[in-house]
This record gives structure tokens, sequence and C-alpha cells, in this order.
């Protein structure tokens, strides 16, 4: 991999991280306003705080799903290409520097769309 590349790949991989770190703080935003609707029940409107929680989580697993459906179809349709990029050396796979590496990243691959897959469709 050149400079430029590597680069390209660890400013990519700073910015997933950063969005994921935005995520968990949003996580924790709607926690911290969940811990506070036991107010409403305390004050005898239970009614409020299911309704307020049961929208919070449908919202919640349907953005969800839609990101993990969206994710897994894209990656889904580019295995084919994916596999095709297996390195090789005079042809031969098993020659090539980074074969078992290849592979062992594609089995990841898969196996996390199937995971991703099981989650959306339960």
């Amino acid at each position: 991999m050149n400079a430029t590349l590597s680069e390209e790949v660890r400013e990519v991989r700073l910015r997933c991280t950063q969005h994921l770190t935005e995520l968990h703080r949003l996580h924790l935003a709607l926690l911290a306003e969940t811990r506070a609707l036991k107010r409403f029940t305390a004050a005898g409107r239970s009614t409020a705080e299911m309704e307020i929680v049961a929208e919070l989580l449908e919202q919640y697993l349907s953005a969800s799903d839609a990101f993990l459906e969206n994710m897994r179809g894209r990656m889904e349709v580019r295995l084919g290409l994916l596999r095709r990029g297996e390195p090789l050396v005079n042809g031969k796979p098993e020659d090539a520097p980074g074969h078992g590496g290849f592979w062992l990243l594609f089995s990841r691959l898969c196996a996390v769309l199937k995971r991703a897959g099981r989650r959306v469709e339960s």
C-alpha cells in the first residue's frame, strides 16, 4: 500500500471512529433523557413515560434496522467484486503474500453481514 492510500485509509477510519464516538455521545444523552422520565410516573402519569419510551425505542430500532439493512445490502452486492480482489502471484492465490489474511478478512465480513441480517430479520 503506498503512502497516499495508507493516509486515505487512516483518514476514513478516523472519520468513522469520530462518527461512532458521536453516536455514543448521543446514546448517553438519550439515556440521560430517559432517566428523567420516571418523574412522570412519580407524578401519577405513567402513561406519559410509557408513551415516550415506546416511541423512542420504536424510532431507534427503526433507524438502526434501516442502517444495518442498508449497509448489509450494499456490501452483499459487492462481495463478488471484493472476492475477485484476492491477491495473486503467477496466477496462483496460494503463492501471494497476504492470501491468508485476505480470506480471513473476507470471512470476517461475511460473518458480520450474516449477523447483521439476523438482527434485522428478528
